[in-house]
């Protein structure tokens, strides 16, 4: 007990510190996972997942993959379908077939294994994963329709790669078993599983989606409830057909995606806890059992079909499948570059390896290791060159932290305003199209609808944006939309106006509120009269020579700092609970009051224009 206790840490302890390693390299959190694995089970060999687990083992990964593609599953909207939707049918149809029909040639005539297992093998390398392109395209700021092809590929192509391996698989077992039977023996059994797989999927989602809204199930025991059943719809379906519950999983994270599900919304940042903790774990399970045996067969063509796979047959099934659409040529061909393989692929080649040598093909022994070597090489090949190749293709999001501004008030358009001329990407969300006028006549790019909506979800990409600031003249609805949005961009970069005195038995609590801007902690009545008095920001750029006592000196009484503009564009805020250090490089964005000399300005000529006459119409 204690020694399983004990993998269960160092499992946990490898892959999110794995994740957290590359959050502070950039680096590829598969690639890091996968080096961990590799070094704590056949380098130095403290971590050997199947002699603590056994046969509890395979089914612990199954589950894991399904609540992935659940969970997957989940992200996609079929509105997003309107952009991207002829791409990912092509791919998830032609792309099948052609990926498949390449992969098997290539397995036979470049790797030399027999034509049954590099059948099978081509079948299962049509998937993606979303295990390893999910965390690609989070780390990396692809273009929106791109990225949302590549994760509807990868989400659609898995339970698609595993029915390919197991069609193969039952044609040559009823082969082996009656030499002279034909695929019509085969596939439509198959396929009429898959189909029934699917109703159970979306029946499911279906009876969640009816029980939830009407307080069937109390708030707490939602998660435990959903999770619990996506696992019994897994091995149900799977008692139907191997890996048909590969299909209903994805099915019912679909289903339930596009039912228009308030209750969901509360479950969001505990599913991608658990998709990230499922992720790590995994990949360290795998990459650990890896054993040095298995390497044994490796040799020179393995090799060459490794770069066949790179460089030819995913280019040419992606082009194939993309001839004649509207898929700009940049997007096509960074699509047909990133292609890495993930837990799916590793999973049920070891799966099938052991099946295959039971029905007397000794090449499904090759699976394993030559599984490990296709992930391995796809994800060091596609993760350290994503943002290379995006930025080639001109496909690439600004790198630059962006600010969204919610509330087009003269002090929130002052602020885009000054951000914007600082290269800042911004944006100015307002339900009121008369208000947005000021970001309009300022030049802020700006989107007109309820930032809570969920529709704005899809017609809003949020990814450019990693501060909120939220600055509209009710207080509560700031706090409202700040902790809406704390779990997307991050606690500590949600702020807002008003709340800062803790002591103010009217103030929110700080966990229901965004950060209070400003050290003074300034409410909306508070900025807003001070706009009325002809406040503004001001910038000033710190040196060597010249600190922030130098800059505060020379502001005028009264000023607040708002932030630290840093090299990169990282901003840092001054807020009633927190100072930054501010350092040499650093832009320093004050408020301040105008000078004597503009304010003396400002009453002539506003005495000059109450002076001059009327203009006639």
């Amino acid at each position: 007990m204690h020694s399983e206790a004990l993998v269960i840490a160092i499992i946990g302890v490898l892959g999110i510190g794995a994740q957290w390693l590359a959050w502070r390299t950039n680096w590829p959190a598969i690639v890091l996972m996968l080096a961990a694995g590799f070094l704590a089970g056949p380098i130095l060999g403290f971590l050997n997942p199947e002699e603590t687990f056994g046969n509890l083992l395979e089914p612990m990964i199954s589950i894991g993959v399904a609540l992935i593609l659940f969970e997957g599953g989940l992200s996609l909207d079929l509105r997003e379908l309107r952009h991207s939707g002829d791409a990912v049918w092509r791919l998830a149809t032609i792309g099948v077939a052609v990926g498949w029909a390449l992969g098997s040639a290539a397995g036979f005539y470049v790797a030399g294994i027999v034509w049954p297992v590099a059948i099978l093998f081509g079948g299962i390398l049509v998937v993606t994963g979303p295990t390893v392109v999910l965390p690609l395209l989070r780390q990396s700021n692809i273009q929106t329709r791109p990225a949302s092809i590549l994760k509807w590929e990868a989400i659609v192509n898995d339970p698609t790669g595993a029915l390919c391996a197991v069609i193969a698989y039952e044609y040559f077992r009823k082969v082996a078993e009656a030499p002279g039977a034909s695929l019509l023996e085969v596939v439509p059994p198959l396929l009429i599983a898959a189909v029934i797989a699917g109703v159970i999927g979306y029946a499911a989602a279906a009876a969640i989606a009816y029980l939830f809204p009407r307080g069937a199930v109390p708030e707490y025991l939602k998660v435990p409830v959903l999770f619990s059943v996506v696992i019994g719809v897994f091995v149900l379906s799977n008692k139907i057909e191997h890996e048909a519950g590969l299909v209903a999983v994805t099915v019912m994270g679909v289903a339930l995606a596009n039912m228009d599900m308030s209750s969901l919304r509360s479950i969001h940042p505990f599913k991608e806890n658990i998709a990230v903790l499922l992720v790590s774990g995994i990949f360290i399970l795998l990459s650990s059992s890896l054993q040095f045996d298995e390497l044994q067969y490796f040799n020179w063509r393995f090799g060459a079909f490794l770069l066949v796979l790179l460089f030819f047959v995913r280019p040419v099934t992606v082009l194939v499948s993309l001839l004649g659409s509207s898929t700009p040529w940049n997007e096509r061909l960074f699509i047909a570059w990133i292609a890495p393989r993930g837990i799916v692929l590793v999973a049920i080649s070891g799966l099938f390896a052991l099946r295959l040598n039971e029905i007397g093909y000794t090449d499904g022994n090759l699976l394993i290791g030559l599984s490990f070597a296709v992930v391995v090489a796809t994800i060091v090949a596609h993760g350290f060159t994503v943002d290379i190749v995006a930025r080639w293709l001109k496909i690439k999001g600004t790198n630059r932290p962006g600010l969204l501004v919610v509330g087009s008030t003269p002090w929130g358009v002052a602020l885009g305003k000054q951000m914007h001329d600082l290269d800042t990407p911004v944006m100015v969300v307002d339900s009121s199209w008369q208000r947005l006028a000021a970001a309009r006549r300022e030049g802020l790019p700006y989107y007109h609808g309820e930032i809570l909506n969920e529709a704005t979800e899809h017609n809003l990409d949020l990814n450019p944006y990693q501060v909120l600031v939220a600055v509209t003249e009710n207080e509560a609805y700031n706090a409202l939309v700040c902790s809406e949005f704390a779990h997307e961009v991050g606690r500590d970069s949600v702020y807002q106006l008003g709340d800062a005195d803790e002591e103010d038995h009217r103030a929110l609590p700080p966990s229901l509120r965004g950060r209070a801007l400003f050290e003074a902690g300034f409410g909306v009545a508070e900025v807003h009269q001070r706009q009325q008095d002809k406040w503004e920001f001001r910038r000033t750029k710190l040196t060597d020579e010249f600190s922030i006592e130098d800059a505060r000196e020379k502001l005028p009484d009264g000023a607040q700092m708002l932030l630290l503009l840093r090299e990169g564009g990282i901003m840092r805020f001054f807020t009633h609970a927190a100072r930054p250090e501010p350092r040499a490089g650093d832009i320093v964005i004050s408020y301040s009051p105008p000078e004597p000399g503009d304010r003396e300005a400002a009453a002539a000529k506003r005495a000059a224009k109450r002076a001059s006459p009327a203009q006639p119409a």
